[in-house]
């Protein structure tokens, strides 16, 4: 299918549910891109993945009382989120120790309340994989105006969170309050990854979150330059793994997350500083030395001293060899 062909289809009104899978898929990429950066430079990847699980019991609930998926995988991935938070200050546990902890408890109590509805396998093939057929208007509505909020709260907050994510033990004895912006970034965190869900999947959506923002981290070292990359490289790669899926008939959520990890490959070897190509450009050549030959020659008796160092054309030191 030519890319022209999969506009066509995008302005097809039978096909009303394709534009509302790429308007969520993007605005999606886009949040998970910013709230991403903040994620890689905290090196709090775990996190993601735990809220990605922590939202599924939330959005089983709601799907088992036909109400709104998206509010509910939110109110489930926020009060995970607060546990974790308040759990994380006791100095005798680690976070990424607590965070296990919810990650696998909140998955099973998901596991256990969707196998009470009906359809029970189609069910939760849709909620760990995604489906561009099931996003409503209403979650569309909804989609925009969470990534609208994250995004606002994001840009009032800025500075405070880039401070805590560097060096957490340094803000604390600046006097920020560490625990509400630890809190404030885990929610942020959830419902970037609650507007993902239903497009990409619960399993691959740690991908949207943390692909766009490492590749970014690749190829700038400027947070301002890197929160901008990060959800344009999220969203074309959205657009890209939609247009492939629709055109080949694969899964949406696995071939965004192809499509980004291509990306990330690439920046991997190709970014002008940070590549490793450009890397080994940048090594050192070692400096050419005099060989054992050439300082035998010089130490004959007799031989006269010479300005420039000799060289294999030199006769001195083809003497000297042969």
């Amino acid at each position: 299918m030519s890319p022209l062909d999969f506009l066509t289809d995008l302005l097809n009104p039978d096909l009303a549910f394709l534009p509302k899978a790429l308007a969520v898929a993007v605005m999606s990429s886009i949040v998970c891109g910013v709230v991403g950066c903040y994620v890689v430079l905290r090196g709090m990847a775990f996190i993601g993945d735990t809220v990605a699980h922590a939202v599924f019991p939330g959005l089983a609930v709601a799907f088992v009382l036909s109400g709104n998926l998206v509010l509910g995988g939110a109110a489930a991935g926020v009060l995970t989120a607060v546990l974790i938070a308040v759990f994380s200050q006791n100095r005798r546990l680690k976070e990424d120790s607590v965070i296990g902890v919810f990650l696998v408890g909140s998955f099973a109590l998901g596991i256990v309340v969707i196998s009470r509805a009906p359809g029970y396998a189609g069910s939760l093939q849709q909620f760990l994989f995604g489906s561009i057929t099931g996003v409503p208007t209403s979650d569309l509505i909804v989609v925009g105006v969470t990534s609208a909020a994250v995004l606002a709260v994001l840009a009032c907050l800025r500075k405070e969170l880039v401070t805590i994510s560097l060096d957490r033990e340094s803000a604390r004895a600046m006097g920020v309050p560490v625990f509400w912006l630890d809190l404030v970034l885990y929610v942020l965190v959830t419902l970037a990854v609650v507007i993902a869900v239903q497009t990409i999947g619960n399993i691959l959506v740690l991908a949207l979150l943390i692909t766009p923002a490492a590749t970014a981290r690749l190829l700038t070292d400027r947070l301002g330059v890197m929160t901008l990359l990060a959800p344009v490289i999220g969203a074309c790669g959205a657009l890209v793994g939609l247009y492939l899926s629709w055109s080949y008939d694969l899964p949406t959520g696995g071939t965004i997350v192809l499509v980004l990890t291509a990306a990330f490959l690439l920046s991997w070897f190709l970014a002008p500083r940070q590549g490793l190509i450009a890397r080994v450009r940048r090594r050192p050549r070692p400096e050419p030395t005099g060989t054992p030959a050439s300082a035998a020659a010089s130490a004959r008796p007799g031989a006269a001293p010479s300005d420039e160092p000799p060289t294999l054309s030199d006769p001195v030191t083809t003497g000297a060899v042969s």
